[in-house]
């Protein structure tokens, strides 16, 4: 049914229970997983009219960015791998981090999305957003939540 999960962590303590909660999935479905980190772009407010210092900040976001992920990516790799599930690795850099999620999914070919959530209240999620609510209303694709 469910052979190519996407699973997409951000360094939280929440993405290690998506890499294991994965994992098991995919050991139990025969599913390879692809793990994805969406790095967050320069901010807007960071342009500056001056185009070297700009040019500087960008480089220095994706050099901080492309390590993040590597790291990220590389742990969940192991995990992966030592379970003995096939994993593939795929990061970016985006300003919309919920667009990002479920453009890359499908791109990738996966089958299903596992996220995971804060279980956030009414107030927290007003406050602070949710991408996860985002990713299962935009996505075409199933949505497994773990909390």
């Amino acid at each position: 049914m469910y052979k190519h999960l996407f699973v997409p962590i951000d360094g939280s303590e929440l993405s290690h229970h998506a890499m294991d909660g994965s994992i098991e999935l995919a050991l139990q479905l025969g599913a390879r997983i692809t793990g994805f980190v969406v790095e967050p772009d320069v901010p807007i407010t960071a342009a500056t009219s001056l185009t070297k210092p700009l040019m500087d900040r960008i480089k220095d976001n994706e050099s901080k960015n492309e390590a993040h992920a590597s790291a990220l990516l590389g742990q969940f790799e192991k995990r992966a791998r030592a379970k003995g599930v096939e994993f593939t690795a795929h990061h970016v850099t985006a300003y919309m981090v919920d667009k990002a999620i479920v453009e890359e999914a499908e791109k990738s070919g996966c089958d299903m999305i596992v996220i995971v959530t804060h279980g956030r209240s009414r107030v927290g999620k007003l406050v602070f957003g949710s991408h996860t609510k985002n990713v299962i209303i935009e996505s075409k694709l199933p949505v497994l939540v773990l909390r």
